[in-house]
């Protein structure tokens, strides 16, 4: 029996829409164009981007496929299951209630939903009003490293902690860039946050998609700030931060986002009674608890043998696998909304912390 396909439109062909796919250090695809194109199951009839140079490079690399400058041209003339848009964070609000009101049968949101969690807020009610799933693109949810990490969990015994961290040139935060995201606590603590959310989470079940879930209920705490550094010329730019959080399954959870380092660096380490974990980028590290090699009567970690490094994660490819599966209604979407939504209102509340601090 021949397999259905379904039919996307691109919006936004900049990097994570189209030109990480030629990033020879990259694991590919690394963009939306590459993930949908290598799918069998995909038919990419639309791109869409008000720059007219990029959205003509990209046309001529998907030559069959129709291009827009306006994305109301498309929606007007363009029927497709699935719409993608991966536009900057300022235009997430605009672009994605008007592709819920073309009503796909799936909308691929990139991370993070929003600017802030009112605007979330309002493409969660546009989404219930029209029915429409949108699934939120924070790509390590789709990862074989960090499938495995969850998995591998069970084997570490009770978490003690979960730390943290990345690390980049970008400040954490900036009172002046709220209105384009151009901070690193959005741009890419969205992952940092998210990926705890997903380690802690428990496994979801059925493949139906719950308008229900406002992304209110979270299995951690509201974030402490334990230290906070602003930068020395400009205090309402923060250089620094260190939030703690708890949950039941783990009380002592550190997470560091640095705006001072001179390279980019994304890690977590979760340690427990009978073991440790340390996952991130170009880190896949797994212990076990064994006698001791050093000491008599001791007990050591050492690295688990039976752990083999991925050649790949396949976390883009996955991603549309993913909601490939969820239009089968074989799967459950693994980043839907709401899970993206729980991401924002943790980032929200640390925003809102900070703006006290700097202010006073």
């Amino acid at each position: 029996m021949r397999e259905k396909k379904y039919t996307a439109a691109l919006i936004g062909t900049g990097r994570i829409g189209f030109t990480l796919g030629f990033d020879s250090k990259r694991e590919q695809p690394a963009s939306h164009t590459m993930a949908l194109l290598a799918n069998k199951r995909i038919d990419l009839l639309a791109g869409c981007d008000n720059n007219s140079s990029r959205l003509a490079h990209w046309h001529r690399f998907v030559k069959k496929s129709d291009v827009f400058a306006e994305y109301s041209f498309l929606f007007a003339t363009t029927k497709v299951d699935v719409v993608v848009i991966a536009v900057n964070e300022a235009f997430h609000l605009e672009t994605a209630l008007a592709a819920i009101r073309f009503k796909p049968k799936l909308i691929i949101l990139e991370k993070p939903v929003a600017l802030n969690a009112a605007q979330g807020e309002q493409i969660l009610l546009e989404a219930k009003k029209h029915f429409v799933p949108i699934m939120i693109n924070h790509e390590r949810r789709f990862a074989l490293d960090y499938a495995f990490a969850k998995k591998y969990i069970k084997n570490i015994g009770k978490i003690l902690s979960i730390n943290a961290r990345l690390d980049s040139g970008l400040r954490v935060f900036s009172a002046k860039e709220e209105s384009t995201g151009e901070y690193s606590l959005l741009h890419d603590g969205t992952h940092l946050v998210d990926i705890i959310l997903f380690l802690l989470e428990d496994e979801q079940t059925g493949f139906k998609y719950n308008f229900e879930d406002d992304g209110k209920k979270s299995c951690l705490s509201e974030g402490r700030i334990t230290s906070l550094v602003c930068d020395e010329k400009d205090s309402s730019v923060v250089r620094s931060l260190n939030v703690h959080f708890s949950s039941e399954k783990c009380a002592d959870i550190n997470m560091v986002i640095s705006g001072e380092s001179r390279f980019f660096g994304f890690e977590v380490d979760v340690i427990g009674a009978e073991g440790r974990i340390r996952i991130g980028n170009g880190i896949f590290e797994f212990y076990k608890r064994a006698e001791s090699k050093l000491y008599s009567g001791f007990y050591s970690l050492e690295k688990d043998s039976k752990v083999k490094s991925l050649k790949k994660t396949k976390y883009f490819s996955n991603m549309v696998k993913n909601a490939v599966d969820f239009l089968d209604q074989k799967e459950p979407l693994r980043s839907p909304l709401a899970s993206g939504l729980r991401t924002l209102y943790i980032l929200e509340d640390l925003r809102s912390k900070i703006m006290a601090l700097i202010s006073r």
